[in-house]
């Protein structure tokens, strides 16, 4: 699949001709991924994105040899995906018109499968969830302090383990034999980011458990997110935390915790030491790979590289990365021209050899492939523009893009 669309991509219409036309052939092309994970995120939790809207851009993922689509599914602001073993999490909704059911994903995994792309779904906890407070208010602590979950409430890891299992279904896919879960992929996400914990030592109930048991909140933080990552390992996935959860508690995860790496001071190499697997996509720099980060150019984010310090020994530890469209100010309207085609940038960092690093000749590689993308159909901005996702500035050629 990734080699018919090299050949497509070299084989172009010549209008005068009036035929399609191999420049330069006879070609001989000997190609692979450098790194075996390369995607990007959506986040369906901050704006409703229709199930159109993400067919459209799982069709553009293949164009540029992409092969995750990692569903960032709720948030603080909403949680829209039907739960049947938990009814009423979508109360938590941001309408009633903008909510997905269960039929809609199974056709977006299978949608993604036959265009060689993996679906991993994110349920980030224990903050970050506010919305499933209106249709669970018990695994929450308080109406006026609503998350981190209530870590001292057997109840909220009752509702998490059927939730997983219903998104797993508690063994991974195997050749001729899938998971009868909705996800069929093998990595479940389970978040574990920016916990503030003072609303369990402001809540009473809590702040007896904490005390029964012996723990500071922060001990609490890690029963949390060691107790959610072994219920998904118990069900045959392999949890991916932020990296919050590994700059806290170090080599006491749970082994086969995958660590996904945000912060800049994260320790890349100080993870994959310790024996965990690595996707990167360090946000919040110059060259961050946080798509959202509007004022970082193409070129910064193909500087990114991701084993950057890391002893070539453990470089195969880290399986690869995102590309992150968090959602706060994106939504259908926008969706394409911000990932796109800064999103290519990261694209060819994560498959190319780690000396394909030149400037002058990627700037119209990205160019072109810009414009190729238009003639597909998708809404890639032009490259130049200083900031992200902007309409041209002037009549003109795509092939002529000027800043």
């Amino acid at each position: 699949m990734r080699g018919i669309e090299t050949f497509s991509q070299l084989v172009s219409y010549d209008y005068d001709m009036g035929m399609y036309v191999l420049p330069n052939a006879a070609w001989m092309i000997t190609d692979s991924p450098r790194f075996p994970h390369r995607g990007l995120m959506i986040d369906v939790g901050r704006h409703y994105q229709s199930i159109q809207s993400i067919k459209h851009i799982i069709d553009s993922l293949p164009y540029a040899k992409l092969n995750v689509l990692h569903i960032h599914m709720a948030d603080s602001q909403s949680f829209p995906l039907q739960i049947i073993s938990s009814p009423n999490l979508w109360k938590g909704a941001f309408s009633p018109n903008e909510r997905y059911i269960q039929d809609d994903f199974k056709e977006v995994v299978e949608y993604a499968h036959y265009r060689g792309i993996r679906v991993m779904v994110e349920f980030d906890m224990p903050a970050h969830a506010d919305a499933m407070c209106p249709g669970y208010p018990q695994i929450c602590p308080s109406p006026t302090c609503t998350t981190p979950l209530n870590v001292a409430n057997n109840g909220t890891f009752d509702l998490i383990e059927a939730l997983l299992m219903e998104m797993t279904g508690g063994r991974p896919s195997t050749p001729g034999n899938p998971s009868p879960g909705l996800f069929k992929d093998n990595f479940i996400h389970l978040g574990g980011d920016e916990v503030d914990t003072s609303c369990w030592s402001n809540t009473p109930s809590i702040a007896a458990w904490l005390k029964e048991m012996g723990y500071t909140t922060d001990q609490a933080y890690g029963y949390f997110v060691d107790r959610v990552a072994r219920i998904a390992l118990a069900q045959g996935h392999r949890p991916v935390q932020w990296s919050e959860v590994f700059d806290h508690f170090q080599d006491k995860l749970a082994k086969g915790t995958i660590v996904h790496i945000w912060k800049p001071n994260t320790n890349v190499t100080e993870v994959v030491a310790y024996g965990y697997n690595v996707l990167i996509n360090v946000g919040y720099v110059s060259d961050s790979w946080y798509l959202d980060n509007l004022d970082v150019t193409w070129d910064a984010v193909y500087g990114n590289e991701p084993c950057t310090g890391v002893p070539d020994s453990l470089c195969p530890m880290i399986y690869g990365g995102h590309g992150e469209m968090w959602g706060e100010t994106v939504d259908v309207s926008d969706l394409q021209q911000k990932v796109w085609p800064k999103l290519g940038s990261i694209a060819e960092r994560l498959w190319s050899p780690r000396t394909t690093t030149n400037l002058e000749t990627a700037h119209p590689r990205i160019e072109y492939f810009r414009c190729l993308l238009n003639l597909r159909g998708v809404g890639a901005a032009p490259v130049n523009n200083k900031i992200a996702g902007q309409a041209p500035p002037n009549p003109g050629s795509c092939y002529a893009q000027k800043k």
